[in-house]
């Protein structure tokens, strides 16, 4: 079986034996961590161009790589992985995507507080096995338009399998270029991640709060 067809299985800290299924594959998409574009606010009128969207990107697989090969510890990588997503990823919006309907009756405060528990949530849950990933390679491949944003497209190089497609989408907000999901072969890990993140506000009641204070345990 593919390590792909793992992807929609991803961990949950309600459901331990899934965390065990976690392919290689899924846990890059962490770094996003991260519902179909049309799950996400129009962007303004592009003023993105195809060349700002891949440097963004080429950056972000720089670091990547770099991480991955760097020998670190795990305790050493994860910091280095939430970093990353505080610079590149637009975690307000994959937060807010996450989380749905309810994002919308949260105080400012208690969006921030969501957001930064999710934030570290994702970085804990992905990051832990970025050893797993010593010895890849990632390579930027081209950009393609789509809507008022690009899509980059990657390869991932791992030992001892066959290469595989990882699509970041990318936009620009308030002068910012962030990339805001990524798509492993034709998979959303936003969308995934907005499944996980439902089944765990269900356990809570529907209570933001407490899923925020458990967020900041979990992963």
């Amino acid at each position: 079986m593919r390590p792909i067809s793992t992807l929609m299985r991803m961990t949950s800290t309600l459901t331990p034996m899934r965390s065990e299924r976690i392919s290689r594959r899924a846990v890059l998409t962490g770094l996003a961590g991260l519902s179909a574009a049309a799950l996400l606010p129009a962007a303004p009128a592009r003023a993105l161009s195809a060349s700002q969207a891949t440097q963004l990107v080429d950056r972000v697989v720089a670091e990547i790589n770099v991480v991955i090969n760097s020998g670190g510890s795990e305790a050493q990588m994860i910091p280095q992985f939430e970093a990353m997503l505080r610079r590149y990823a637009d975690v307000t919006a994959i937060a807010r995507t996450c989380l749905g309907p309810e994002a919308r009756s949260l105080s400012s405060g208690e969006l921030a507080a969501f957001t930064e528990a999710f934030t570290g949530y994702i970085a804990r849950k992905y990051g832990k096995r970025f050893r797993e990933f010593i010895g890849a390679q990632i390579t930027v491949t081209g950009a393609e338009p789509y809507r008022d944003r690009f899509i980059v497209k990657t390869v991932f190089n791992l030992r001892g399998q066959a290469p595989f497609d990882v699509d970041f989408l990318v936009a620009e907000r308030g002068g910012n270029r962030l990339f805001y999901e990524m798509i492993i072969e034709g998979v959303s890990m936003l969308a995934t991640e907005r499944s996980e993140i439902g089944a765990m506000l269900d356990a809570q009641r529907g209570d933001v709060g407490a899923l925020t204070a458990h967020l900041r345990r979990a992963g």
